[in-house]
């Protein structure tokens, strides 16, 4: 099956799909360190918050969620326990792991955060759309 080049619209897309997702990170950006935590502390907090089915995760389920690597999550967790924005326990499904959860000022600084964020999507909807990818590349 040979791939069919991509028209100028079709560039024209993908670009305008980048351009409008990176607004949207840069205003979460602007946002967080603006309210005193970075954009990867903020993650971090809205993953373990929204970790389904429980109030905290693990290092290495952070990890995933997050993308990135298991000793840049540890770091990450540290910097933001030193915050006092989370609390590490150890596990007790598995002594092995250790579980995650956010402290009170954890849970009031992503509420407020999470309610900006919210606030913004709602502002771009209609605007801000995943292209439909099955038009691309045909003509």
């Amino acid at each position: 099956m040979s791939e069919q080049r991509m028209s100028k619209a079709d560039f024209e897309t993908l670009a305008h799909f980048r351009y409008q997702l990176r607004r949207y990170l840069r205003f979460s950006e602007e946002v967080t360190r603006g309210n005193g935590i970075t954009p990867l502390q903020y993650l971090l907090l809205l993953q373990i918050k929204g970790f389904p089915g429980r109030e905290s995760a693990t290092v290495g389920e952070l990890a995933e969620r997050l993308q990135a690597k298991h000793h840049g999550v540890v770091s990450l967790i540290s910097r933001c326990e030193l915050a006092g924005l989370v609390r590490r326990s150890v596990s007790c499904g598995d002594r092995r792991q250790v579980d995650v959860q956010l402290t009170q000022k954890g849970n009031e600084c992503l509420e407020q955060l999470a309610g900006l964020h919210r606030r913004e999507l709602l502002s771009l909807q209609g605007k801000f759309t995943v292209p439909d990818l099955t038009t691309l590349g045909h003509e």
